[in-house]
């Protein structure tokens, strides 16, 4: 039985997700603020956080950033607004999907299905070493010239769609689709800030016969020079 954290000052919305979430066979566990939110996360072996954006002591955002400094755990954001810039801002720090309020717990735990299945696929392959680079999903680790780097999750998911398929274009709705499950209906730049950022990090090494390349008009890719 997988264990879900539950994390929302709302307790009607608890109770009612708490609920759906038992019939569907989780084992719940429940923060009604930040700072417990990141204790039972620290104390429990969780498998899946649903994380609400605004909640006292420590907010969605501050929460999420801690977790991922040591887990790569999926996260689901939570909130009552719906400005595109708060959801660019909660996939950028590293959550795998954003649900806005009023929303169905039908649809809430569609999506947190269709993230642990994505993940179930991904664990099929963990490993992918080309040229100088190597990437490993197992512990999200990426390596060039043997040495580190510094992603995020999403950037090392960005990383190895691209690297799993060399020389294949990705158009912008592509990425959004393949990193998070769904149609992002937001503003898909971004997709360009991920890979401004993930070009910056890579680009501290040498890689001359890969990069990751702007195709004008269509998207990008990871071109080979073989």
């Amino acid at each position: 039985m997988q264990n879900i954290l539950i994390a929302d000052d709302n307790k009607q919305i608890v109770m009612i997700l708490s609920e759906y979430a038992k019939k569907e066979g989780y084992n719940v566990f429940i923060a009604y603020d930040g700072d417990e939110a990141v204790q039972i996360f620290n104390k429990e072996k969780i498998d899946m956080i649903l994380l609400d954006v605004m909640m006292p002591k420590k907010d969605g955002f501050e929460v999420c950033r801690e977790i991922r400094k040591i887990s790569n755990i999926p996260i689901i954001m939570i909130t009552a607004r719906s400005e595109d810039f708060e959801k660019i801002m909660g996939l950028e720090i590293g959550a795998d999907d954003y649900i806005v309020k009023p929303f169905s717990p039908g649809e809430v735990f569609a999506r947190v299905k269709a993230v642990l299945r994505r993940i179930e696929r991904t664990n099929d392959v963990q490993y992918l070493k080309y040229e100088n680079l190597e990437i490993n999903l197992d512990d999200f680790v990426v390596k060039v010239e043997s040495q580190p780097v510094s992603l995020t999750k999403k950037e090392t998911e960005l990383l190895w769609i691209f690297a799993t398929n060399k020389n294949k274009v990705f158009t912008r709705e592509n990425l959004l689709s393949s990193l998070w499950g769904y149609d992002y209906f937001g503003d898909n730049r971004t997709v360009d800030s991920h890979i401004k950022r993930l070009r910056a990090k890579l680009d501290e090494f040498e890689h001359p016969k890969w990069e990751i390349k702007t195709v004008w008009g269509m998207g990008y890719k990871f071109e080979v020079t073989e």
